[in-house]
């Protein structure tokens, strides 16, 4: 049953350290804004934390989950039950289209967007010899490796963070590795800014040097960076807590990106980078689709005030 008390508060969460870090820094945010508000924290295994025997893009397949349920079906079976009030999710990992028992409330204000490329040398993809061993769990990530560099070979890579670091450390399997900015600055694996143009040292992992991959060149997906709040869609009491934390700005830009996915028809294992940047009240949105067919890649970009409108621009400009 749902917890009907006017003060408690149940935030669900996955166990990792970085689903915890978002968990907490949702939770923060909160208690800033309702002092009085009494939480909780559930921590709710999912799919994808359980079933690390295949890829990530077999699992979905494996199990019979929808696009990124993987991520967050038995969160939503928490919301659904009543366990939980809010389920915090990295919003890239949210289906594009929710069930409509949920809706995504609000976003936190987004944290740094790249992709990074981490290795022992310190250089960046053109130091990696030909048949180097790049690993990811991306399908994203993995088109275009092979788009920017067709010589080297992209092997399946699963596990939190600091497991992906350490499978990195010990050089038997991977030559590099591709992680999310946001990820490691939250982590504390590396400052928030960058300290220079070029590959920085892993903090805490002596051996390790990440280079912070231009958006431009190498796109990250919809929403990285972001953390989600997604609630039950009849829940006027968490709507209005998750509301009054929202980002505006971070709201403004991935409602842009998710629109355009929703019009590509694109999930999560949909090989499509996707990133909006703001200037003053304008938001430009670019994009990089790779066809189901193979090839090339399509790469647009669209300018504008209204998110959905220009995302429907840049689908228009891909057809």
């Amino acid at each position: 049953m749902i917890d009907e008390s006017p003060t408690r508060f149940t935030v669900g969460t996955r166990g990792s350290e970085l689903a915890l870090v978002q968990a907490t820094a949702t939770e923060g945010v909160l208690r800033a804004a309702f002092p009085d508000l009494q939480m909780a924290r559930q921590i709710i295994k999912t799919t994808g934390d359980r079933r690390t025997d295949v890829a990530l893009a077999e699992v979905a397949k494996a199990e019979g989950i929808f696009d990124k349920g993987v991520f967050i079906k038995e969160l939503e079976q928490a919301l659904d039950d009543g366990s939980i009030d809010l389920a915090v999710h990295s919003l890239k990992d949210l289906p594009t289209v929710l069930d409509p028992r949920f809706a995504l409330a609000a976003v936190l204000e987004r944290a740094p967007i790249r992709d990074v490329l981490v290795t022992r040398s310190g250089g960046g993809f053109e130091s990696l010899p030909s048949g180097a061993r790049v690993g990811t769990s991306s399908v994203r990530r993995a088109k275009q490796v092979t788009f920017l560099r067709p010589d080297l070979h992209v092997v399946d890579l699963r596990g939190n963070v600091p497991t992906r670091l350490g499978k990195m450390l010990d050089g038997e399997h991977h030559d590099a590795i591709l992680l999310a900015e946001a990820g490691l600055v939250r982590l504390g694996f590396l400052p928030e800014e960058s300290i220079t143009h070029g590959p920085e040292p892993v903090l805490d992992m002596p051996g390790l040097f990440a280079l912070r991959l231009d958006e431009s060149v190498f796109y990250p997906a919809a929403g990285q960076g972001a953390i989600g709040l997604e609630i039950r869609a009849n829940d006027s009491r968490a709507r209005v807590l998750a509301e009054s934390i929202n980002h505006p700005a971070t709201w403004l830009r991935i409602t842009a990106e998710r629109e355009f996915l929703r019009l590509l028809d694109a999930g999560c294992h949909t090989p499509v980078g996707v990133y909006s940047t703001l200037t003053g009240q304008v938001l430009h949105l670019k994009a990089r689709v790779f066809p189901e067919s193979g090839g090339p890649p399509q790469t647009s970009q669209a300018s504008g005030t209204d998110p959905l409108a220009v995302a429907q621009s840049l689908f228009e400009s891909l057809k």
